[in-house]
Protein backbone atom coordinates (compact mmCIF):
# COMPACT_ATOMS: atom_id res chain seq x y z
CA UNK A 1 0.00 0.00 0.00
CA UNK A 2 2.94 2.38 0.40
CA UNK A 3 3.21 3.24 -3.31
CA UNK A 4 -0.50 4.13 -3.36
CA UNK A 5 -0.12 6.34 -0.31
CA UNK A 6 2.92 7.94 -1.91
CA UNK A 7 0.99 8.59 -5.14
CA UNK A 8 -1.87 10.16 -3.22
CA UNK A 9 0.58 12.33 -1.32
CA UNK A 10 2.17 13.49 -4.57
CA UNK A 11 -1.23 14.30 -6.08
CA UNK A 12 -2.22 16.26 -2.96
CA UNK A 13 1.02 18.24 -3.13
CA UNK A 14 0.59 19.01 -6.83
CA UNK A 15 -3.04 20.03 -6.29
CA UNK A 16 -2.04 22.29 -3.40
CA UNK A 17 0.63 23.97 -5.55
CA UNK A 18 -1.84 24.54 -8.41
CA UNK A 19 -4.33 26.08 -5.99
CA UNK A 20 -1.54 28.26 -4.58
CA UNK A 21 -0.68 29.42 -8.11
CA UNK A 22 -4.32 30.40 -8.70
CA UNK A 23 -4.37 32.30 -5.41
CA UNK A 24 -1.14 34.15 -6.29
CA UNK A 25 -2.38 35.20 -9.73
CA UNK A 26 -5.80 36.21 -8.41
CA UNK A 27 -4.16 38.31 -5.73
CA UNK A 28 -2.60 40.48 -8.44
CA UNK A 29 0.84 38.87 -8.68
CA UNK A 30 2.07 38.69 -12.27
CA UNK A 31 2.97 35.17 -13.36
CA UNK A 32 6.56 36.26 -14.05
CA UNK A 33 6.92 37.24 -10.38
CA UNK A 34 5.58 34.04 -8.80
CA UNK A 35 8.16 32.57 -6.42
CA UNK A 36 8.76 29.18 -4.88
CA UNK A 37 8.65 30.71 -1.40
CA UNK A 38 5.23 32.28 -1.99
CA UNK A 39 3.79 29.11 -3.55
CA UNK A 40 4.99 26.74 -0.85
CA UNK A 41 3.85 29.09 1.90
CA UNK A 42 0.34 29.28 0.43
CA UNK A 43 0.29 25.52 -0.19
CA UNK A 44 1.55 24.67 3.28
CA UNK A 45 4.47 22.71 1.80
CA UNK A 46 8.23 22.85 2.10
CA UNK A 47 10.56 24.08 -0.63
CA UNK A 48 12.06 20.59 -0.61
CA UNK A 49 8.68 19.14 -1.59
CA UNK A 50 8.41 21.61 -4.47
CA UNK A 51 11.88 20.78 -5.80
CA UNK A 52 11.18 17.06 -5.56
CA UNK A 53 8.63 17.53 -8.37
CA UNK A 54 9.82 20.57 -10.35
CA UNK A 55 13.12 22.14 -11.34
CA UNK A 56 11.91 25.70 -10.87
CA UNK A 57 8.87 27.94 -11.35
CA UNK A 58 8.99 27.91 -15.17
CA UNK A 59 9.07 24.10 -15.12
CA UNK A 60 6.12 24.01 -12.70
CA UNK A 61 4.06 26.42 -14.81
CA UNK A 62 4.93 24.54 -18.01
CA UNK A 63 3.76 21.23 -16.54
CA UNK A 64 0.55 22.80 -15.24
CA UNK A 65 -0.19 24.39 -18.62
CA UNK A 66 0.71 21.26 -20.59
CA UNK A 67 -1.79 19.17 -18.65
CA UNK A 68 -4.52 21.68 -19.50
CA UNK A 69 -3.30 22.09 -23.06
CA UNK A 70 -3.46 18.36 -23.79
CA UNK A 71 -7.03 18.12 -22.53
CA UNK A 72 -8.12 21.20 -24.49
CA UNK A 73 -6.48 19.89 -27.68
CA UNK A 74 -8.40 16.59 -27.48
CA UNK A 75 -11.68 18.50 -27.28
CA UNK A 76 -10.78 21.00 -30.00
CA UNK A 77 -9.85 18.07 -32.25
CA UNK A 78 -13.32 16.57 -31.70
CA UNK A 79 -14.89 19.86 -32.84
CA UNK A 80 -12.57 19.99 -35.85
CA UNK A 81 -13.70 16.53 -36.96
CA UNK A 82 -17.27 17.77 -37.51
CA UNK A 83 -18.10 18.43 -41.17
CA UNK A 84 -19.98 21.44 -42.52
CA UNK A 85 -23.09 19.29 -43.16
CA UNK A 86 -22.93 18.18 -39.50
CA UNK A 87 -22.60 21.78 -38.35
CA UNK A 88 -25.43 23.13 -40.50
CA UNK A 89 -27.74 20.32 -39.46
CA UNK A 90 -27.07 21.16 -35.81
CA UNK A 91 -27.79 24.84 -36.46
CA UNK A 92 -31.06 23.95 -38.17
CA UNK A 93 -32.01 21.99 -35.03
CA UNK A 94 -30.90 24.92 -32.83
CA UNK A 95 -28.16 22.74 -31.39
CA UNK A 96 -24.51 23.71 -30.76
CA UNK A 97 -21.59 22.56 -32.87
CA UNK A 98 -20.60 18.93 -32.21
CA UNK A 99 -18.06 18.75 -29.39
CA UNK A 100 -18.45 22.37 -28.28
CA UNK A 101 -20.41 21.58 -25.10
CA UNK A 102 -17.73 19.09 -24.03
CA UNK A 103 -14.96 21.66 -24.53
CA UNK A 104 -16.75 24.42 -22.64
CA UNK A 105 -17.75 22.01 -19.86
CA UNK A 106 -14.09 21.09 -19.36
CA UNK A 107 -13.17 24.79 -19.27
CA UNK A 108 -15.94 25.43 -16.73
CA UNK A 109 -14.84 22.53 -14.52
CA UNK A 110 -11.30 23.96 -14.46
CA UNK A 111 -12.43 27.57 -14.26
CA UNK A 112 -10.17 28.61 -11.38
CA UNK A 113 -6.90 27.54 -13.00
CA UNK A 114 -7.80 28.46 -16.59
CA UNK A 115 -9.30 31.77 -15.49
CA UNK A 116 -6.13 32.69 -13.61
CA UNK A 117 -3.90 31.76 -16.57
CA UNK A 118 -5.87 33.79 -19.12
CA UNK A 119 -6.55 36.67 -16.73
CA UNK A 120 -4.65 39.98 -16.41
CA UNK A 121 -1.71 38.49 -14.50
CA UNK A 122 -1.72 35.22 -16.42
CA UNK A 123 0.39 33.81 -19.22
CA UNK A 124 -0.09 35.43 -22.63
CA UNK A 125 2.16 32.74 -24.11
CA UNK A 126 -0.34 30.09 -22.99
CA UNK A 127 -3.17 31.94 -24.74
CA UNK A 128 -1.07 32.22 -27.91
CA UNK A 129 -0.25 28.51 -27.71
CA UNK A 130 -3.95 27.62 -27.48
CA UNK A 131 -4.77 29.87 -30.46
CA UNK A 132 -1.97 28.37 -32.57
CA UNK A 133 -3.01 24.82 -31.66
CA UNK A 134 -6.66 25.52 -32.46
CA UNK A 135 -5.73 27.00 -35.84
CA UNK A 136 -3.64 23.93 -36.63
CA UNK A 137 -6.38 21.50 -35.58
CA UNK A 138 -9.21 23.09 -37.55
CA UNK A 139 -7.25 24.27 -40.61
CA UNK A 140 -7.59 21.11 -42.72
CA UNK A 141 -11.33 20.79 -42.12
CA UNK A 142 -11.95 24.48 -42.83
CA UNK A 143 -10.11 24.20 -46.15
CA UNK A 144 -12.32 21.34 -47.30
CA UNK A 145 -14.26 22.42 -50.37
CA UNK A 146 -12.50 25.78 -50.70
CA UNK A 147 -11.32 26.82 -54.15
CA UNK A 148 -7.61 25.89 -53.98
CA UNK A 149 -6.51 29.11 -55.65
CA UNK A 150 -8.18 31.14 -52.89
CA UNK A 151 -6.24 29.42 -50.13
CA UNK A 152 -3.35 31.62 -49.06
CA UNK A 153 -2.97 34.84 -47.11
CA UNK A 154 -6.73 35.52 -47.15
CA UNK A 155 -7.50 32.13 -45.61
CA UNK A 156 -4.67 32.44 -43.06
CA UNK A 157 -6.01 35.77 -41.82
CA UNK A 158 -9.57 34.44 -41.87
CA UNK A 159 -8.59 31.42 -39.76
CA UNK A 160 -6.66 33.56 -37.28
CA UNK A 161 -9.62 35.94 -37.03
CA UNK A 162 -12.14 33.17 -36.35
CA UNK A 163 -10.05 31.36 -33.71
CA UNK A 164 -8.90 34.56 -31.97
CA UNK A 165 -12.51 35.76 -31.84
CA UNK A 166 -13.63 32.49 -30.23
CA UNK A 167 -10.88 32.77 -27.61
CA UNK A 168 -11.94 36.36 -27.00
CA UNK A 169 -15.51 35.19 -26.39
CA UNK A 170 -14.24 32.67 -23.82
CA UNK A 171 -12.24 35.42 -22.09
CA UNK A 172 -15.38 37.58 -21.91
CA UNK A 173 -17.25 34.58 -20.52
CA UNK A 174 -14.70 34.48 -17.69
CA UNK A 175 -15.03 38.24 -17.14
CA UNK A 176 -18.75 37.60 -16.69
CA UNK A 177 -17.85 34.93 -14.10
CA UNK A 178 -19.15 32.16 -16.39
CA UNK A 179 -22.69 33.46 -15.92
CA UNK A 180 -23.95 31.41 -18.87
CA UNK A 181 -23.92 27.62 -18.82
CA UNK A 182 -21.56 25.68 -21.12
CA UNK A 183 -24.62 24.62 -23.16
CA UNK A 184 -25.76 28.23 -23.63
CA UNK A 185 -22.25 29.41 -24.50
CA UNK A 186 -21.86 26.55 -27.00
CA UNK A 187 -25.00 27.75 -28.80
CA UNK A 188 -23.84 31.37 -28.73
CA UNK A 189 -20.40 30.51 -30.09
CA UNK A 190 -21.82 28.22 -32.76
CA UNK A 191 -24.08 30.87 -34.25
CA UNK A 192 -22.02 34.01 -33.61
CA UNK A 193 -19.48 32.99 -36.26
CA UNK A 194 -22.24 33.19 -38.88
CA UNK A 195 -23.62 36.60 -37.88
CA UNK A 196 -23.11 39.06 -40.72
CA UNK A 197 -22.86 42.84 -40.37
CA UNK A 198 -26.40 44.15 -40.19
CA UNK A 199 -28.02 40.83 -39.20
CA UNK A 200 -28.97 42.08 -35.75
CA UNK A 201 -30.66 45.11 -37.32
CA UNK A 202 -32.56 43.19 -39.98
CA UNK A 203 -30.31 44.70 -42.67
CA UNK A 204 -27.80 41.94 -43.59
CA UNK A 205 -24.90 42.70 -45.90
CA UNK A 206 -24.25 39.89 -48.35
CA UNK A 207 -20.62 39.59 -49.42
CA UNK A 208 -19.48 37.07 -52.03
CA UNK A 209 -16.62 35.96 -49.83
CA UNK A 210 -15.04 33.36 -52.18
CA UNK A 211 -14.99 35.87 -55.04
CA UNK A 212 -13.74 38.60 -52.72
CA UNK A 213 -10.96 36.36 -51.40
CA UNK A 214 -9.94 35.35 -54.91
CA UNK A 215 -9.85 39.00 -55.97
CA UNK A 216 -7.55 39.83 -53.06
CA UNK A 217 -5.24 37.05 -54.23
CA UNK A 218 -5.04 38.70 -57.64
CA UNK A 219 -7.35 36.22 -59.32
CA UNK A 220 -10.22 36.93 -61.68
CA UNK A 221 -12.45 33.88 -61.27
CA UNK A 222 -16.20 33.55 -61.56
CA UNK A 223 -17.14 31.45 -58.53
CA UNK A 224 -20.66 29.97 -58.58
CA UNK A 225 -22.87 30.42 -55.55
CA UNK A 226 -23.35 27.38 -53.31
CA UNK A 227 -26.88 26.70 -52.15
CA UNK A 228 -27.36 26.18 -48.39
CA UNK A 229 -29.53 23.11 -49.05
CA UNK A 230 -26.74 21.56 -51.13
CA UNK A 231 -24.34 21.91 -48.19
CA UNK A 232 -26.71 20.40 -45.64
CA UNK A 233 -27.39 17.48 -47.96
CA UNK A 234 -23.66 16.85 -48.36
CA UNK A 235 -23.43 18.12 -51.94
CA UNK A 236 -21.24 21.00 -53.10
CA UNK A 237 -23.68 21.97 -55.80
CA UNK A 238 -21.12 21.12 -58.50
CA UNK A 239 -21.38 18.55 -61.24
CA UNK A 240 -17.82 17.22 -60.95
Amino acid sequence: MRPLKSDRRILRSQRALREALVAELNSGVDIARVSVAALTERAGLTRRTFYSHYRDIPDFIEQVENSLFDEIRVRVRAIAEATLPDLYKNIERLEPAPGSVELLTYISENRDLIGALIGPGGDQAFIKKVIDMSCSEVSDRMQTGILPAAVGAFFDYYLASVVSAEVGVVQLWFERDLAESPETMARIMTVIAFVRPGDLYGMPIDVKVPAYGAKLMGLNIDIPAIDFNDITSGSTGRND
